[in-house]
């Protein structure tokens, strides 16, 4: 067995790793890119016209053989960790032919993504794995692993061939509200793995235990029961936990949470595998609000069932005006036009995401705008990845042969770190077991 990892030796996000044997040959994830060569905020906009061969020459896209249309003998499969872009991003340019391995969840997320961001991510092929449950693609056996990450329904992976293992991490922690999922993953690691792909996302930002979504949960439901005006909340509506932490404070502080159009069908669409909050279910303090922008481009391209089915918990912009200090409300920059409707003298913003994501343009703008109508901004957040003492608990348990650095920016650190051998690969550097 061999294995390359194509982009994230260096870099976090891009992920994507081809791991092949005699027989079969397969790629772990296929993400989009989130800097550039200077290390700024990736755009793709500037490429988007680009034909397959123009985005590979620009490096962008990997020279992979069998992966895009028109190749003869095609890859053996796909398998998907998790539904964020930086894991999945480039699947659109992948020949529609080829199998998935994923999550039925993730397939759900991916579906959602081509509705409502019009993407174009064909998956005519797949096959829903389950988590601890072993399948075998050729001659490569996986078994997933269930994680604990920001992103709903992100595994890591065993992979076996010839005697040989690789451990594949994906994105995950242990402070979330599948903290338990990673706790039963120390008791049951999976013993003499030759290579752990360690992802080491916040190695060089702290060396302390990050919050939990419990102690999140308690910031939220404080801050809501001591506010006496609205509570405007920036975060991914992809973060299912932390819309779960939200939610559950605004229950504990008597206020109604509002959520739009997308996040509703999110929540409503994975509550079917887990107990989530969604109104079509009768969650109390839960209603929803159509943003115009959002609804217009729904309807053009006969999407309208999506907004159809929320209409006996729509809430109006009017009505949230009549006592805005009841609402906590789920926005983003898109939205300003819906919220100049909303008649409020001041108010909150409580930004719960990366605050990396605070330097996008648009970002700024939309903070700026709200500081200028004399909002509040309040940082609650805690990070979707491992913390450092998270990391070496998971090295710990596995007690790999080797270390491989991924999606890191510091992956010259790890032998500082861990006390198991590091081995520092390039983008595109062939490893052979």
């Amino acid at each position: 067995m061999k294995f390359k990892i194509h982009r994230g030796t260096k870099e976090i996000g891009g992920s994507c790793v081809e791991v092949w044997t005699e027989n079969s040959r397969i790629l772990l994830d296929f993400g989009m890119p989130l800097v550039d060569e200077k290390g700024d905020d990736f755009n793709f906009y500037p490429y988007k016209d680009l034909t397959q061969q123009e985005l590979i020459h620009e490096g962008i896209l990997h020279n992979i053989e069998g992966l895009y249309p028109g190749s003869d003998k095609l890859i053996d499969g796909i398998v998907i960790s998790h539904a964020h872009q930086d894991h999945i991003g480039l699947l659109g340019y992948v020949n529609t032919e080829i199998k998935y391995y994923l999550g039925e969840a993730t397939h759900e997320i991916i579906k959602l993504g081509n509705d409502f961001h019009q993407k174009d991510i064909q998956l005519k092929h797949f096959f829903h794995f389950e988590k601890a449950k072993t399948f075998d693609v050729g001659d490569i056996s996986i078994t997933p692993y269930w994680n604990d990450h920001s992103a709903f329904d992100a595994y890591s992976f065993l992979l076996e061939a010839n005697g040989k293992t690789i451990f594949y991490s994906g994105d995950f922690r242990s402070h979330g509200r599948k903290a338990k999922a990673f706790e039963w993953f120390i008791r049951n690691a999976p013993q003499n793995v030759d290579y752990l792909l360690l992802e080491g996302t916040t190695i060089g930002s702290s060396d302390e235990l990050f919050k939990t979504e419990d102690e999140l949960e308690q910031e939220f439901a404080t801050l809501f029961k001591n506010s006496d005006c609205i509570n405007y909340i920036s975060t991914s509506s992809q973060n299912i936990d932390r819309l779960v932490s939200i939610y559950r404070a605004c229950l504990e502080s008597g206020k109604t949470f509002v959520i739009d159009i997308y996040t509703a069908n999110v929540l409503n669409t994975l509550s079917e595998f887990a107990n989530l909050p969604t109104p079509l279910k009768d969650f109390k303090q839960i209603n929803v609000l159509f943003p115009n922008k959002l609804t217009t481009n729904l309807f053009e391209r006969n999407l309208e069932h999506l907004v159809y089915k929320f209409t006996g918990s729509k809430i109006t912009t009017a009505t949230i005006s009549e006592n805005p200090s009841n609402y906590v409300v789920i926005v983003r920059p898109s939205m300003k036009i819906d919220l100049q409707k909303i008649t409020v003298d001041k108010g909150n913003l409580v930004y719960s995401m990366w605050d990396g994501y605070k330097k996008k343009p648009y970002t700024m703008e939309f903070i700026d705008w709200l500081e200028s109508k004399n909002f509040t901004v309040i940082d609650i957040h805690t990070s979707g990845h491992a913390d450092t003492p998270t990391l070496k608990r998971m090295v710990g348990a596995i007690k790999p042969k080797y270390i491989v650095p991924i999606h890191t920016f510091e992956g010259d650190n790890y032998k500082d770190i861990f006390d198991y051998p590091v081995v520092r690969l390039e983008d595109g550097e062939v490893q052979e077991m």
